[in-house]
């Protein structure tokens, strides 16, 4: 048994949860899910970034201090992630004076130590929205390319990260021979490469208490407060409580580590926060898993442009039950690609794929064998089985991290089952207990999909074992069950010996 930690960027507070904050839970729940079904020992934290000056200057704006502003947000996401079905094991929050800034205190008093820090007047061009300076090089017309706005020229002094320096050893890192730090998908590597080969600078790790006062002062510098980087990266290893003395390096010494982020932010966890590592004596993470940008009928989304697609109207549009949208960013969006959001492509394939296909597949099969005696007739030479190819495909797609691939086998065999039931007719059949066969290799069918379905969209998973009635489904959303060897087998529940009720898996949509 191996074990994963894993974990996805924290969400900034400033603004409610968008559809890029659920398409990244969405994936790292399933990659989650998935080790956890396969016997890993896994921990899975996400959490809240919850100081800076965007908060400082929301919470002006609404007129209320920055902590109140924070604990009105940090409820609204973990309510949302909690009804999206992600099943975190911890959500961190970057004000938690007990779990998270006595690691940062230590890590930023260890990068001091090894001379990785140094105080300095700066002149340079500051976004807000990312809330970073930025190089005329990375400007596009002299705006930021992200959030098309003109950065802001500020002075000051402040405590820099002395990342130039770690060029070569951060090439070194990302290359296919160190197998130390691992990019997925491999083209997103190539464009990390890329800015290591631009020139690296130096990364501002504070602000002026007059700039910023919102965020865990500097050890030993009153009139300094820890800018964005030092505090927010920090979060993967103090919900470990590394560097203290409570630390559980089990999850992070003796476990695969595995940052899934967007590839907005790939700058920062590919280059600044594997240095700030190496500095503090702590290992590097095993990889990164990218996603790429939710786009709205082909615009990104913009609150500017007002199309910003809101996870609770998607939820609402689906009476709260989150399997379709789970369903739809997993079949749609490649890992590491842009995808588009579409209410009609959503619609569709619910109507199609969930309803048609899976839903209605299920209850012909039911509502046949509830006319009979419900009783399973697994035979141990059927004529038709497909199931250790399929099962091989599924592991190996989710092994690598290539979702998209294994939800698109499961729903290929979901296809290729209504096939051979149209084809083999059990209608038509006149022996009842070749009618039997033909159903209960059509159950059994169902029984292996809806397994594999576990990761993607676990609550449909577990409706569809509890309408067969096999005998392990009560147990399936648990997070220690596990699918055996024996369970992936052609027959591999002996003691399933009948099927239960027929009831809809996803209502019609009323218009």
């Amino acid at each position: 048994m191996s074990r994963q930690y894993v974990t996805t960027a924290i969400d900034y507070a400033n603004a409610v949860p968008h559809m890029g904050h659920v398409m990244e839970k969405i994936m790292a729940d399933t990659i989650v899910r998935w080790f956890r079904l396969r016997g890993d020992s896994v921990l899975f934290q996400i959490g809240m970034d919850e100081h800076g000056i965007k908060i400082q200057e929301t919470a002006e704006r609404q007129q209320i201090s920055p902590a109140a502003l924070v604990e009105k947000m940090a409820p609204i996401y973990h309510n949302l992630y909690e009804r999206l079905n992600i099943s975190f094991d911890r959500f961190i929050r970057t004000t938690d004076t007990v779990m998270h800034w006595p690691t940062v205190i230590a890590l930023w008093n260890r990068l001091r130590a090894a001379g990785a820090l140094e105080k300095r007047t700066y002149t340079g061009y500051y976004c807000l929205g990312c809330e970073r300076f930025m190089t005329k090089r990375d400007l596009i017309d002299g705006k930021c390319q992200i959030h098309n706005a003109a950065p802001k020229e500020v002075t000051e002094e402040n405590w820099f990260f002395l990342l130039k320096r770690e060029g070569d050893w951060l090439k070194n890192l990302l290359t296919k021979d160190a197998g130390g730090f691992r990019i997925v998908p491999p083209a997103r590597a190539q464009e990390v490469m890329t800015l290591i080969e631009q020139g690296l600078e130096d990364v501002s790790f504070s602000r002026p208490k007059t700039s910023l006062s919102w965020g865990i002062p500097v050890p030993d510098d009153p009139n300094q407060v820890m800018y964005v980087w030092c505090d927010a990266l920090t979060n993967y290893i103090s919900g470990l409580g590394l560097l203290t003395d409570h630390a559980d390096l089990s999850f992070w010494d003796d476990a695969e580590v595995t940052h899934v982020i967007g590839k907005d932010i790939a700058r920062f966890h590919a280059l600044i926060w594997p240095a700030m590592l190496k500095q503090a004596g702590v290992r590097t993470p095993d990889r990164l898993l990218m996603h790429g940008f939710v786009t709205n009928e082909g615009q990104k989304m913009s609150k500017t442009i007002g199309n910003v697609v809101d996870p609770e109207d998607v939820l609402k549009r689906f009476a709260g039950n989150p399997d379709p949208l789970r369903f739809f960013l997993s079949h749609e969006i490649p890992v590491g690609n842009d995808g588009d959001f579409s209410w009609k492509r959503l619609e569709e394939l619910y109507d199609a794929q969930l309803r048609n296909k899976l839903g209605n597949l299920l209850n012909r099969v039911l509502v046949m064998l509830g006319k009979m005696d419900r009783r399973i007739v697994v035979s141990s030479d059927p004529t038709w089985i497909a199931g250790d190819t399929v099962w091989t495909q599924f592991a190996d797609a989710l092994d690598s991290f290539d979702q998209w691939k294994a939800i698109h086998v499961i729903f290929d065999w979901i296809e290729e089952s209504n096939k051979f039931m149209n084809d083999r007719a059990p209608w038509k059949v006149a022996s009842e207990e070749d009618k039997h066969v033909i159903l209960s290799a059509l159950a059994e069918n169902l029984r292996h999909i809806s397994l594999m379905l576990l990761p993607f969209i676990p609550d449909t998973a577990y409706r569809i074992s509890k309408q067969l009635n096999v005998p392990y489904a009560q147990h399936m959303l648990s997070k220690d069950f596990v699918i055996t060897e024996n369970l992936k087998q052609w027959g591999g529940c002996p003691e399933w010996q009948s099927v239960g009720e027929a009831e809809i898996l996803f209502a019609p949509l009323t218009r």
